[in-house]
């Protein structure tokens, strides 16, 4: 995907965000992420985008930690996310396209702007579903191609840091395959007590598979709903779940 379809979805799922907050009320729970209400999610997506924009802005070449959220509730807290979220559309919009500034993913990116315009796209959509869940109602679709993205991001990116807790002792294969996707929608994650390494196609046997619609998949990885199908051994689904957590 082109930063500029990254912009696009950034713009949109922040809009909805805001909408499916403002809608619930901020002392509403979060369904998807039990221990927060509306006004968490708003605080905490806020922030980094906040963070986001000023690591692009002023050009960091280090990552430092994100601010504090304001003494804000209700309307006037959905308000200060609809500026965050303008800020960092802005902020993003206007940055020249060779950018240098601190990035934290180890993933190819053609550059620090394109990482951090598809980051922030996926973690605004990713709570934007948190929001809709506290909303009620059908919730806005995902495109495929962008769930896909999405997948890659978190299995080739945030699992390959040395953070990632999705380890085994006994050497494991787990594969996640996106059927509507096209055959190359399919990733492999060889586990072992180190960070998982993670390789995009289906060579060798897998002893389970997490597999469904793209959209399905990527909000199941992120651990906002169940995974559609499973197959193979069980114990290593659970293992995502139990471990997977960013």
């Amino acid at each position: 995907m082109e930063t500029a379809e990254y912009l696009e979805t950034l713009h949109r799922e922040g809009r909805l965000l805001a909408a499916a907050a403002g809608a619930a009320g901020t002392d509403a729970k979060v369904p998807t992420c039990p221990e927060w209400q509306v006004r968490d999610l708003l605080r905490h997506t806020g922030v980094v985008h906040r963070w986001a924009a000023g690591i692009v802005a002023d050009g960091h070449t280090e990552g430092r930690p994100p601010g504090e959220p304001p003494e804000l509730d209700g309307a006037e807290l959905v308000a200060w996310y609809r500026e965050s979220h303008r800020l960092l559309l802005d902020t993003l919009t206007a940055a020249p396209a060779g950018t240098e500034c601190w990035t934290f993913l180890p993933l190819p990116s053609p550059s620090p702007l394109a990482f951090w315009a598809r980051r922030q796209a996926h973690e605004t959509t990713v709570h934007r579903y948190d929001a809709e869940s506290a909303r009620g109602g059908t919730p806005s679709p995902i495109a495929t191609d962008f769930a896909v993205d999405g997948i890659d991001e978190l299995l080739s990116g945030f699992h390959a840091r040395s953070r990632s807790r999705l380890r085994s002792e006994e050497p494991r294969v787990l594969r996640v395959r996106a059927v509507d996707a096209g055959a190359d929608a399919v990733w492999t994650l060889r586990l072992t007590a180190e960070p998982p390494v993670c390789v995009r196609s289906a060579d060798g046997a897998a002893e389970a598979e997490l597999a469904g619609p793209a959209d399905q998949l990527y909000l199941a990885l992120w651990n906002r709903r169940e995974v559609p199908q499973v197959t193979g051994d069980p114990s290593l689904a659970a293992l995502w779940q139990e471990r997977s957590g960013i």
